[in-house]
């Protein structure tokens, strides 16, 4: 009784979300470590041809992913925390959580990249860090993550206020850094790296090989969706999806871009996290890269706000769907749910020990949280596919055909240590099934559950074999 009172308070005190505070949310989550990785991110792939067609690929089918958010909070407003009830709602209670739960497990593991990366950049500085994985820097790391947890502890809207903040201040370095890379571009180095390099094979593998670093920094596009309840007009939601998405595309895209005409990509592809800061050091001098890495601790900090309130949302509402154990939808007076939150920080504190088993910590993180959200944005969309009317459902299907391409374009070993995180997590729907006095899973659940187990069974021999590695 005194939970549902808790609960019951927090719905009628917080202060509803206006249209720019959403946009700025989701401003704020895209804009985060990913992007002071692109340089050599894509230098290790692709050239300029690859990298330009790479983001036409990736601006096109992301932007559909944004308009099926839209779309579905116009048409579904009585669907909140959109990526995990679209899957609910279309693909039945099963799937739906794992939906939620692999968003919420993308959301903690791409924390961890933000950790990793702020001990590389302190690195440079303090050898012992490393790039981010040593014992040392897992250990500053972990103190990071349960002070961040007392902050927000605090409740939502401080710390949304924080991220309105911080998401102005980080946006500014990114923005110095391609007028100043304009500045300094070389007509030939850029034209030399246009077709790329030897090691860069075929275009179409160029362009493939790039979809998961494009979309780990687009993650945050359905930012708006996942916050509908606390949103103060439902339309709102859709309309901050889309131009929070807008409004980062093109830096995106010029971040990568511009490098190419200041050093070759070769080079580039070898430079430290955060490579940014190293290209901007070649252009301008050991100032550059102080100013991009101070910049990049306060993106990264704002991110990982973003994102652990993100993730903490996800299980709260799915627990109060039912789809998580009860003790996830308890919630303090200031509409914090406490019990997620712990959650959420603990799942990174593992993450963050793993880091440790690694052959490149930062890398392994990013590509790892791409993958696992492409279960949800797939049955999102295809979610979209199923209620769609026409126009929309051109849309929809565009959408849904670009996250097919993108769990190809992540490829066998990506697939396999997603199962291994995803089967395990059935562990919790059955104690919320067994709370409402349920069978665990029904036959058709009982399949999805065995080739998952069956999934994860294999990545596990597979890293013990050594046809994968981390």
């Amino acid at each position: 009784m005194a939970q549902n009172d808790t609960e019951t308070q927090a719905s009628t005190t917080t202060a509803k979300l206006s249209l720019p505070t959403l946009t700025t949310m989701v401003v704020g989550s895209m804009v985060g470590a990913g992007v002071f990785s692109l340089p050599s991110r894509f230098a290790q792939e692709t050239g300029v041809a690859g990298a330009l067609i790479a983001w036409l690929v990736a601006g096109t089918g992301m932007l559909m992913l944004a308009f099926v958010f839209q779309n579905l909070a116009v048409r579904r407003p009585d669907l909140d925390a959109g990526v995990y009830a679209y899957a609910k709602a279309g693909f039945g209670e099963y799937l739906g959580f794992f939906s939620a739960f692999g968003y919420w497990a993308s959301a903690c593991v791409g924390n961890v990249t933000y950790w990793v990366l702020i001990m590389s950049t302190i690195g440079t500085l303090a050898p012992a860090l490393g790039e981010g994985d040593t014992v040392l820097a897992v250990v500053l790391s972990s103190a990071g993550l349960w002070l961040f947890f007392a902050l927000i502890s605090r409740g939502v809207k401080e710390a949304a206020a924080i991220n309105r903040i911080v998401t102005v201040a980080k946006v500014v370095p990114i923005v110095f850094f391609v007028i100043l890379a304009l500045f300094y571009l070389k007509p030939s180095v850029f034209a030399d790296n246009f077709g790329g390099a030897d090691y860069a094979g075929s275009l179409f593998q160029q362009v493939k090989g790039t979809m998961l670093a494009t979309v780990f920094v687009f993650l945050g596009v359905e930012g708006a969706s996942v916050y509908s309840r606390h949103a103060r007009r439902r339309e709102d939601v859709g309309r901050a999806t889309v131009l929070g998405f807008l409004s980062v595309f093109a830096i995106f895209a010029s971040v990568t871009i511009v490098s190419y005409g200041i050093m070759p990509m070769s080079e580039i592809a070898e430079l430290r996290q955060p490579s940014m800061a190293g290209v901007l050091e070649h252009a301008v001098g050991t100032w550059g890269k102080v100013f991009v890495s101070v910049g990049l601790i306060v993106s990264v900090l704002g991110a990982y706000l973003a994102w652990t309130l993100m993730a903490a949302e996800v299980l709260f509402v799915a627990a109060k769907d039912d789809d998580m154990p009860r003790f996830l939808k308890r919630s303090t007076a200031a509409d914090v749910p406490v019990p997620a939150l712990v959650m959420s920080t603990l799942l990174s504190q593992v993450f963050l020990v793993v880091t440790l088993f690694s052959d490149d910590a930062f890398t392994f993180a990013l590509d790892l949280t791409s993958a696992l959200t492409l279960i949800p944005f797939l049955l999102a969309a295809a979610f979209a596919v199923r209620v769609g009317v026409r126009g929309e459902l051109v849309v929809a299907v565009l959408a849904t055909l670009y996250t097919a391409f993108l769990i190809y374009a992540a490829g066998l070993k990506f697939v396999l240590v997603s199962f291994i995180v995803y089967a395990p997590a059935t562990v919790l729907f059955v104690m919320a099934r067994r709370e409402q006095g349920r069978r665990p899973c029904s036959p058709r659940e009982f399949v999805i559950l065995a080739v998952s187990v069956a999934g994860a069974v294999l990545g596990i021999v597979a890293l013990a074999v050594g046809w994968i590695s981390l």
